[in-house]
């Protein structure tokens, strides 16, 4: 939904299929790509577009609003191997007006998956504090060629006016999350005894506020 108002952020342009999509569609595009001969092919490419930028840059190196300023969109093919850092790294503050990416499907289902779910993890909780996630298209592995051994998913993640947590808290937060799911099968009384490493009546005392049983499990 880009408009020619709307500056746009692509992670991994590659070949510029999805670039010459967005090159028509925003008003300024700022295209990333990691692979030095890609990236001169892009560059060659776009050489008359003005309002077109190919930035050879590790995506996990670039913070996204200094190369597009704090009103900005960003989507993206998601190397999968790199897809849980760089959620996290997009989510970073100042954040995107809106992020799609395409993901694989196993990964696209923990990002947006309910509480109680059997996808319900620490990656959904730690993104949902922050952001609305919305599985928006599924695409087979039939869509690629060549074809990959896994389903992928398109995930739209909108941030949230009022987040769970600061800014400031949000690295705590995320290790926090983190390490109770690493413990998932123990109950809470345990996780935060070996997290903080406080006694079962401390453990207890922090819970309740919190309405948390001590006895439930991540």
């Amino acid at each position: 939904e880009a408009t020619k108002t709307d500056t746009v952020v692509e992670i991994g342009a590659g070949r510029g299929a999805l670039t010459d999509l967005l090159a028509d569609r925003a008003a300024h595009l700022i295209a990333i790509e990691y692979d030095r001969a890609l990236a001169a092919i892009l560059r060659e490419r776009y050489a008359s577009r003005p309002h077109v930028r190919i930035l050879e840059a590790d995506a996990l190196t670039v913070r996204f609003a200094d190369v597009a300023g704090k009103d900005f969109l960003l989507v993206g093919n998601v190397p999968y191997y790199i897809t849980t850092p760089l959620i996290f790294h997009a989510l970073e503050p100042p954040r995107p007006r809106r992020a799609l990416f395409l993901v694989q499907k196993e990964v696209a289902d923990r990002v947006a998956a309910s509480p109680g779910s059997s996808a319900y993890g620490a990656l959904s909780v730690n993104v949902q504090a922050v952001a609305l996630a919305e599985l928006v298209l599924r695409v087979s592995a039939g869509a690629f060629q060549p074809p990959p051994k896994v389903d992928s998913a398109l995930i739209r993640l909108t941030p949230l006016e009022q987040p769970v947590v600061r800014a400031a808290e949000e690295a705590p937060f995320r290790e926090f999350v983190q390490s109770a799911f690493g413990m998932r099968r123990k109950q809470m009384r345990r996780v935060l005894r070996s997290i903080l490493q406080v006694d079962a009546s401390r453990a207890e005392a922090l819970l309740a506020p919190a309405g948390v049983d001590p006895e439930v499990r991540p």
